[in-house]
């Protein structure tokens, strides 16, 4: 049995001074290897990280795999993976590790996924929802859905907000992104009616200390987090009658809706923080796909076309 604990927080500290990753995906980290390493404790033989061999790695894939009642998903199994092959790149190069075990390892392939968009009526009808509370926290929520749906900023974004990252004279908020990256986003009137309203009616009400600099308060003064603001989101889906919705959903939305009205993709990228235009591609790649789908449930033709297919 080793511990190799010294090495993962080593690895934890670098991916936080070099690559600026979020508290989020830190912990996503230290928990994917710490499980690899308790998983490693049942060979009494690996003395330590150098002693995994790529067997080791290939048979732990295998135990992700599972059987169908216990297997990880796809997607999990490709990040749990991916962990790994980031801590022992690392480690190599930090020359801990002789070699790296799993240079030449193959991840999971992982079905592509498709982002979900909610219609413009869904989205007026959440906001709706919300509209009808007069309570500071009803007021609070109207704000942060309009600002989340006029920006598309990642929800872990928006409840990390301060009150001075947005401006109301220049219509913009200043976001903190992934690696650190700063960026300006700008935001409609309407949504800044909402946020001033919030700001003038209800935070005051939910502060309990004056050096509190957060934008998006809680009941109890304090940030709201992001599992506060996904408790938000389902209850006015609900109450709205929209299933499937998620935090991100606003986001996927706002990029849809931003290409369906004509937006050129490189300011929908710049907005989103995207660092690659391929990932905002997606968004135009589904809008050809529903394209598809709407045109071949319209046309005459299709239509026989499909039935013939089906006999």
């Amino acid at each position: 049995m080793f511990d190799g604990k010294v090495a993962l927080e080593e690895f934890i500290s670098h991916l936080s001074a070099e690559r600026h990753f979020s508290n989020h995906t830190l912990s996503a980290y230290r928990n994917d290897i710490n499980q690899f390493h308790e998983w490693l404790q049942q060979r009494p033989e690996i003395l330590d990280w150098g002693g995994v061999a790529r067997t080791d790695v290939q048979d732990y894939l295998l135990h992700l795999k599972g059987t169908d009642e216990r297997a990880y998903a796809p997607a999990t199994q490709a990040r749990k993976v991916a962990a790994i092959k980031s801590f022992f790149h690392f480690l190599a190069a930090d020359q801990q590790v002789a070699q790296d075990p799993t240079s030449d390892l193959v991840s999971p392939r992982v079905q592509k996924y498709w982002p979900k968009a909610i219609t413009v009526q869904q989205v007026n009808a959440l906001l709706e929802e919300a509209s009808r509370q007069d309570s500071p926290e009803g007021i609070r929520d109207r704000a942060m859905l309009e600002v989340l749906y006029a920006t598309g900023v990642r929800v872990s974004e928006l409840v990390n907000l301060d009150v001075a990252h947005i401006s109301m004279d220049g219509q913009f908020l200043r976001c903190l992104g992934k690696g650190r990256k700063e960026r300006l986003v700008p935001v409609h009137d309407r949504a800044l009616s909402a946020v001033k309203v919030y700001l003038a009616d209800a935070r005051p009400v939910l502060l309990r200390k004056q050096e509190e600099n957060a934008l998006f308060l809680n009941h109890r003064g304090q940030r709201l987090t992001r599992q506060g603001f996904w408790l938000i989101l389902k209850a006015y889906s609900s109450a709205a009658k929209i299933d499937g919705i998620t935090p991100h959903t606003l986001r996927h939305s706002f990029a849809t809706h931003m290409l369906n009205g004509g937006t050129d993709l490189r300011k929908v990228q710049e907005w989103l923080g995207h660092s690659s235009i391929s990932t905002t591609q997606i968004y135009t790649q589904l809008n050809t796909e529903r394209l598809h789908e709407a045109y071949d449930s319209a046309h005459p033709r299709a239509k026989v076309a499909a039935q013939e297919t089906v006999r």
